[in-house]
């Protein structure tokens, strides 16, 4: 007789469908599921979320049904409980839809079935073509992107009930506007997984424009995109020029923003100066909200670049952090790209990510300006350090604390200047030249015996640098 124990029951299950399918779908699946029951004919399964039910139902519940009905009996129905509640245990119960078989077709000669035009129609799952690395977790704020970002957030909460419809986001390119895109695209299916979300760039949608009407199928088309609860239209400025496209563009535009549908373009210029964009397009641009992302400031640079290197699992210096955003400043994808750079060289060459690595590394990518560094420039900042005035080290005074401050200026100047021994010597006190080499000296032996001058000089070396 056959054990109804719900446990042993999917096992035997598991084993068909694991040589029915490839081993990562099966432990990605199938694995997390859990037996619960089985009574009345009816299996219930604890899967980890509503997503799980969706894709199973989707991709796999031909499969599924047939080995049930194989393991079980012809006519087993199947249950999912989604855990709510981890805490407490509570869950939702939610029947398969594969439990009800389809309608056969209809005999000849019967009566047409008549289908009500306004009842809402099960339309199939399409791809969003979203990717799933660009989301909200790894968007940094800051003051460039704040706008773009909580009107986006706001967007993924509610799409299409925001003021913010559409939302035409610009700015250059790599300052993350493909990101918010999908960040956007990709929280609007995690909060709601029935909506129709497309991410598609525009010349995606011009050449399927073309293509459609090439083969007469422009109608359909049109009809396949008005199906669609959030469009999201990258490089709307790939249309400039194009009046069939953008002609197609705008009725699709008014159907969709009329049944509250929200629309979210991207373009690398204001809407003010899409040249050879119909004037009607312009102005219902203009009807949600227009966000410019701009390049990162500073604090934006380095907060991106910590962010990216913690989630990367990789051990940087701040010191290294502050001379990539200092030099990298352009755009975001080029601060990720030194950042790929540098792991690709320490990693090739077995070599430390330090200041060496990334001065070569950042060097190849931007063009770094040598900053000329003045005798003048030394003397005066060693004096703010030590709180000393600069005259007080351009005199004869033998105090300890003069007379290492000028010690310290000499030693720096000789090896961040390209100045003479004899020009270091006349511009701090002058002093001649074996003053200058005997300072050097007395700096570099108490460098190698006293830990707190050394972090003087070192800390004096950085404020240089900055």
């Amino acid at each position: 007789m056959m054990s109804h124990s719900p446990e042993k029951l999917w096992s035997k299950c598991l084993e068909v469908i694991k040589d029915n399918i490839n081993e990562a779908s099966f432990n990605t699946w199938f694995m997390p599921i859990v037996p619960l029951q089985y009574d009345n004919n009816v299996l219930v399964l604890q899967v980890p979320s509503q997503y799980f039910v969706e894709f199973i139902e989707e991709k796999y519940i031909d499969l599924l049904r047939k080995t049930l009905y194989r393991v079980l009996g012809e006519g087993t129905l199947l249950e999912y409980r989604v855990l709510i509640d981890k805490t407490s245990g509570q869950g939702t119960r939610i029947p398969s839809e594969g439990n009800h078989p389809r309608p056969a077709a209809a005999p000849a000669g019967a009566a047409p079935r008549y289908v009500d035009p306004y009842q809402k129609q099960r339309l199939p799952e399409i791809d969003p073509q979203l990717n799933l690395k660009y989301n909200f977790n790894n968007l940094v704020e800051g003051k460039s992107n704040k706008l773009a970002r909580t009107a986006g957030m706001s967007i993924a909460n509610d799409p299409g009930k925001t003021i913010f419809n559409p939302l035409f986001v610009y700015g250059e390119s790599g300052v993350g506007k493909t990101h918010l895109a999908n960040a956007i695209g990709v929280l609007t299916k995690q909060l709601h997984p029935d909506k129709r979300v497309l991410y598609v760039s525009a010349n995606t949608f011009l050449i399927q424009y073309t293509d459609a009407v090439r083969r007469n199928a422009a109608n359909d088309f049109l009809n396949f995109y008005q199906t669609i609860d959030v469009l999201i239209l990258e490089d709307i400025q790939e249309m400039m020029g194009k009046t069939g496209t953008q002609n197609t563009f705008f009725h699709l535009f008014n159907h969709l923003h009329q049944n509250g549908k929200q629309l979210i373009i991207t373009s690398d210029r204001s809407p003010l100066v899409l040249a050879g964009m119909e004037q009607r397009l312009l102005t219902r641009f203009k009807w949600g909200l227009s966000a410019e992302i701009e390049k990162p400031d500073s604090e934006l640079r380095k907060a991106i670049l910590k962010n990216k290197i913690y989630r990367d699992g990789l051990e940087i210096s701040d010191e290294v952090v502050d001379f990539i955003a200092t030099h990298v400043t352009d755009n975001v994808r080029d601060l990720e790209g030194t950042l790929a750079s540098l792991l690709a060289h320490s990693t090739l060459a077995n070599m430390p990510i330090d200041m060496h690595l990334a001065e070569r590394v950042v060097g190849r990518i931007v063009n770094i300006k040598p900053r000329a560094t003045t005798v003048e420039q030394i003397r005066d900042l060693v004096c703010e350090h030590f709180s000393l005035s600069v005259d007080a080290i351009s005199t004869r005074s033998r105090k300890r604390e003069v007379v290492q401050a000028r010690q310290i200026a000499m030693y720096l100047s000789k090896h961040h200047t390209k100045n003479s021994l004899s020009s270091i010597g006349d511009l701090i006190g002058q002093r001649d030249h074996a003053t200058v080499l005997h300072a050097c000296k007395i700096v570099t032996d108490l460098m190698e015996i006293d830990k707190s001058f050394r972090m003087s000089v070192k800390e004096i070396e950085q404020k240089l640098k900055a």
